[in-house]
């Protein structure tokens, strides 16, 4: 283990040249990581998608993230970003038969915590220009380091001074959102988009769970920004920060700023999140 402003990788490493590689956002709250197993089960999914041994069991990943949080005196309020490389090439060429090591692990845990001004005064987001693939393109169920797509999104959003940028599929219907995913709701029920052009994202996967046991209708389906726009409730979701109330989409303001019903599904997810801590052992 190294310090941060210590840590490095090599200029020939898979992820750095090419973004080959696949990665995890953990959660630790009172001395465990929240959905652990889930989490693992994602990272080796897309690792084996991409064809790419990690060499490690989930159990020994885990031993790692654990002795790496113990090091560190961490157990609450904490951010992990685990990320799986291929490995250092022995040149800057796209062929896995380049590459001359074990693939890279490198876990940053840090402490980080939503921004409360933020959650008080509601997300704002822009619709982007960059639209979201299907598997034809690159299947956006696979969490890998090409991003590139999601930080044009993001960089629009941001100049366009939104929090977040909301994606279109190919069809333009919503898809997500670059860093997160996106939920309304209209009478009552809960709409997010289909999974196709969207990461299979825990938190997303989750609030979908609290929703059917506590009887709140929920729906995968598709909508426009006509929906959007004209929504009772909208909020978004992702490990870091769970549920999130959105204040406007591009500059219409949503009927209700976390609203009852999104209220609601937050403090059952709050619940769940406490159901499924694995300890820092």
């Amino acid at each position: 283990m190294k310090h941060r402003d210590e840590a490095t990788v090599s200029v020939f490493d898979s992820g750095y040249i090419l973004g080959d590689g696949v990665w995890e956002g953990l959660r630790v709250k009172s001395g465990g990581i929240a959905f652990l197993p889930e989490h693992m089960k994602r990272l080796y999914a897309g690792a084996k998608t991409i064809d790419m041994d990690i060499g490690l069991t989930k159990e020994e990943m885990a031993k790692r993230l654990f002795d790496c949080l113990k090091a560190n005196e961490m157990t609450d309020g904490v951010h992990i970003r685990l990320m799986v490389t291929r490995g250092i090439k022995k040149t800057p060429y796209q062929g896995p038969r380049f590459t001359i090591t074990k693939p890279t692990v490198v876990i940053i845990p840090e402490y980080k915590s939503p921004v409360p001004e933020v959650i008080t005064r509601g997300q704002k987001l822009f619709t982007a220009h960059v639209r979201r693939t299907g598997p034809a393109e690159q299947d956006q169920k696979l969490n890998s380091h090409s991003k590139l797509n999601c930080i044009l999104a993001c960089i629009q959003a941001e100049k366009a001074g939104a929090d977040e940028a909301l994606m279109l599929d190919p069809a333009g219907f919503v898809a997500t959102c670059n860093s997160t995913h996106f939920f309304i709701v209209r009478d009552g029920e809960v709409w997010t988009s289909p999974p196709e052009y969207c990461l299979g994202g825990i938190t997303r996967a989750n609030i979908i769970r609290v929703c059917r046991e506590n009887g709140i209708p929920v729906f995968e389906k598709r909508f426009s920004l006509f929906d959007v726009y004209s929504a009772d409730e909208a909020f978004i979701t992702g490990t870091f920060a769970g549920v999130s109330p959105v204040r406007e989409v591009d500059g219409r303001e949503i009927a209700e700023l976390n609203g009852p019903v999104s209220q609601k599904i937050a403090g059952l997810y709050q619940a769940l999140v406490n159901d499924n801590l694995t300890p820092i052992s």
